[in-house]
C-alpha cells in the first residue's frame, strides 16, 4: 500500500481527526490518528496488517513464532499481524502499571516475538512492551506499527517496521503555536499522560 492509500483508510474510516490533542507521551498535537476506528472494519484490519507484514524483510518474517501487542491499542493489530504471519498472537497489558502477560499468555523461553504497535510517537510504550516480553522470556526481534509519528526518529534497538511514517508537528505544553494554545485539549488516548 502507499502513503496516500493508507492515509485514504484513515479518513474513509473518519480515523484521522483535526483539532487540539493531548497525546499519550504528554505532548499536543493538531493532528491525531484513532486507529481503533480504522481497525473497527476487520477487512480492512486484515489489509493493513498484509501490508505491515510485507514490510517486515523476509529473513526477519521467516523467525517469527509469536506476535505481542500493548493493550489496548495494539489488541486488534497484534491479532491481524498473527492471522497474516500464521502465528498465535497475545498481549501485554498494565493492571498495575507495569505491562505484563496476564490470561494465560506465556511465551517459552527464546520465543521470537514481534512486537506491534498501533502508533509509535515517542517509543515509550513500545520499549515497555519489549522489556515486558523479554522478562517473560521471549527474544523480541522486530517491532512494527500502523504508524510510526517519530517520522522515522524513534529507536526501539530493534528492526522497526511501521506502514507509513508520518511527521505531524507535536509540541510541548509550554511551547503551543497560538491557534492550539486558544483552544481545550482533548485527549483521546487510553493511555493515562506521562
Amino acid at each position: 500500500m502507499l502513503e496516500d492509500e493508507i492515509l485514504s483508510e484513515f479518513r474513509a474510516s473518519q480515523a484521522l481527526l483535526e483539532g487540539h490533542f493531548l497525546l499519550s507521551s504528554g505532548r499536543h498535537s493538531a493532528h491525531y490518528l484513532q486507529c481503533a476506528r480504522v481497525l473497527m472494519d476487520p477487512m480492512r484490519a486484515s489489509r493493513l496488517a498484509v501490508a505491515i507484514a510485507q514490510k517486515i524483510s523476509r529473513d526477519i518474517r521467516s523467525q517469527i513464532q509469536k506476535v505481542v501487542a500493548p493493550a489496548m491499542g495494539g489488541v486488534i493489530i497484534g491479532h491481524e499481524m498473527g492471522r497474516a504471519l500464521g502465528v498465535e498472537a497475545m498481549f501485554v497489558e498494565r493492571p498495575t502499571g507495569t505491562f505484563e502477560l496476564r490470561r494465560g499468555f506465556s511465551l517459552n523461553p527464546g520465543d521470537k516475538v514481534l512486537m506491534v504497535e498501533d502508533v509509535v510517537t515517542t517509543g515509550l510504550s513500545s520499549r515497555e512492551a519489549i522489556a515486558a516480553i523479554e522478562a517473560a522470556g521471549g527474544e523480541v526481534i522486530a517491532a512494527a506499527s500502523l504508524i510510526d509519528r517519530s517520522a522515522g526518529a524513534v529507536d526501539l534497538g530493534v528492526p522497526f517496521f511501521p506502514l507509513v511514517a508520518l511527521n505531524f508537528p507535536t509540541y510541548a505544553p509550554d511551547e503551543l503555536p497560538p491557534e492550539l494554545a486558544a483552544t481545550q485539549a482533548v485527549k483521546p488516548g487510553s493511555r493515562v499522560s506521562a
